[in-house]
């Protein structure tokens, strides 16, 4: 069980960095193998040197992407990157300026500024990403980087994961225009032996997911989940050990209480505490009938009836959180809170409206009873609050 959860947050594992973990996936694969392959619909790569499982989500959502990276330009270094690799042998050796050459070469009319420090930023961004998945290694290293100064250099070397850090396509991807057409194409693919079938994306979704929600009668996935409900919560109980929790807008996979699952909600972040308080100040407002619910229960505010939420919580509950949001300006927090609501599928931002979906009155938070009674016996004392709030 914890080997799969293990093979699901990573996207290598390594024999070089962790052997005992590398062996302990490769042994006990066969106790799950069938739910990968079979109700995930998933590839999984054995290798001398590592393990790697091939995800792919049942659709595309916003959170989706590299978590380190915060620019498209990011991207497209990587890509040069994997390409540069492509022609490098194992253990070969090659310098930074190799890198740069590489890509100033390859690039539109040879168009990257290097001379300007984001750029170079970005590119010592990916560059720590690359080590970080151990497609190559650092040999000897400048002290200082090259967002600091444009020539410095570095040795790395080689260590072929590269080849297999994107998955192998079975259509000509220069066809595919953009993200829809990969859906597209995976929708229609029938294969007597592993088609990706409506079972694989249900599974996917409810695995990777925040929320799957009922998107109506015609939700063929949705409709699949109450069909099978029982055999879908036996397979996540069985091999994972969470619940599944069906409602009539929407389906959630629940980790355990005390488990702590890589990316989720609720975290030790301190925007997680905010968005609870939110989350619990919405869903009051909604039992007292302050704010009305759609048929397809979405509530639909202004930009600004929703800053002003999220001004009453802060000055009921601000005074609890992490010190960068106790004292940030409104308007940072709004930009804050929306993004990370977003990526949680809890809210949707267009046409200056805010869209609230269900999945935040599912989960909802805050301080402990005792937390507010020693405040207010610190403030009649004329003593400051704690600033360590807790959920």
């Amino acid at each position: 069980m914890e080997e799969l959860k293990k093979l699901l947050e990573s996207y290598f594992i390594l024999k070089d960095r962790d052997k005992e973990l590398y062996y302990s996936v490769k042994d006990s694969l066969k106790n799950y193998k069938s739910f990968i392959t079979e109700k995930l619909g998933y590839d999984i790569m054995m290798r001398n040197d590592f393990i790697k499982l091939e995800k792919l989500p049942g659709t595309a959502e916003k959170w989706m992407g590299i978590e380190d990276f915060r620019d498209k330009n990011e991207y497209v270094f990587l890509m040069f990157l994997l390409m540069f690799l492509e022609d490098k042998d194992k253990e070969e050796q090659f310098l930074l300026s190799h890198i740069v050459d590489f890509m100033s070469s390859n690039s539109l009319n040879g168009a990257i500024n290097w001379t300007e420090y984001k750029i170079r930023r970005q590119l010592v961004n990916v560059i720590k990403f690359a080590i970080k998945l151990n497609l190559f290694v650092v040999n000897e290293e400048e002290d200082k980087d090259f967002a600091q100064n444009e020539e410095s250099e570095a040795l790395y070397e080689n260590t072929g994961i590269s080849k297999y850090f994107v998955r192998n396509f079975s259509i000509d991807i220069m066809k595919c225009k953009d993200y829809k057409d990969f859906e597209e194409y995976n929708k229609n693919l029938i294969d007597s032996e592993r088609g990706f079938m409506r079972r694989n994306r249900v599974y996917r979704r409810l695995l990777l997911s925040p929320v799957v929600y009922n998107e109506g009668a015609e939700d063929e996935d949705y409709d699949y989940i109450k069909k099978f409900r029982g055999r879908i919560e036996d397979d996540f109980k069985k091999y994972l050990n969470w619940s599944l929790h069906v409602h009539r807008n929407g389906a959630i996979v629940v980790p355990n209480e005390n488990e702590n699952v890589k990316n989720s909600f609720p975290s030790s972040l301190g925007i997680s505490d905010v968005v609870l308080h939110l989350n619990k100040n919405i869903f009051q407002w909604i039992e007292d009938g302050k704010l009305k619910r759609k048929i397809n229960d979405v509530i639909i505010i202004g930009e600004d009836e929703f800053m002003n939420i999220l001004k009453s919580v802060k000055s009921s509950k601000g005074h609890g959180w992490v010190k960068e949001y106790r004292e940030c300006s409104i308007e940072k927090l709004y930009a804050d809170v929306v993004d990370y609501m977003e990526n949680y599928s809890m809210v949707d931002k267009r046409d200056n409206k805010i869209y609230i979906y269900p999945l935040v009155a599912k989960v909802v938070g805050d301080y402990p009873r005792d937390y507010d009674n020693n405040l207010k016996e610190q403030k009649a004392e004329g003593k400051g609050g704690k600033n360590n709030g807790t959920k």
